[in-house]
């Protein structure tokens, strides 16, 4: 796939954001217990923000692939340097950005939720990994996982309450 600028605006214009039942209230959850969330994707950057937007997610926590484009908007690649514009490895992809993240903000404990196998293959350095299947099962995610659910609901009603 080599989108043009022109190709990836017309893309976000024509195709409205459809969100999985549950994602915004569990996302919306979190935020209230003062949980920091990120967006890890394989995506592409311009494609991704405005799901944070809508999440409340800031771009600083959204790590995904950043297109380049010419002066004329045509397609010129796809910045290298981004950790999620490979897999495969602990210092590469999901797993790196955990790995990052987990050294630059010292977090005890890193979830990462995801439905998959490069999802999967960031735990570690991600202390858990919860499988999602509410989309689409993979049966290879299901076995990686630390504990798998179908729904967000589910992840919101085992979330701790402070009261």
């Amino acid at each position: 796939m080599q989108p043009s600028l022109e190709q990836v605006h017309d893309y976000a214009a024509t195709h409205p954001i459809q969100f999985t039942p549950g994602i915004i209230e569990l996302v919306d959850a979190l935020h209230k217990r003062g949980t920091d969330v990120y967006l890890v994707s394989g995506g592409f950057r311009p494609l991704i923000l405005p799901i944070a937007k809508i999440l409340g997610i800031s771009k600083s926590r959204v790590y995904a692939n950043e297109i380049l484009f010419k002066s004329d908007g045509s397609y010129a690649g796809f910045d290298i340097n981004e950790l999620t514009s490979d897999s495969g490895s602990k210092n590469v992809g999901k797993a790196g950005v955990c790995g990052l993240l987990k050294k630059q903000y010292h977090y005890n404990q890193l979830v990462m939720v995801g439905d998959g196998a490069t999802d999967a293959e960031a735990c570690p350095p991600a202390d858990i990994f919860i499988g999602f299947g509410g989309n689409q099962v993979r049966p290879n995610v299901q076995e990686q996982a630390d504990w798998y659910v179908y729904d967000f609901k589910t992840l919101i009603h085992e979330l701790p309450c402070d009261d």
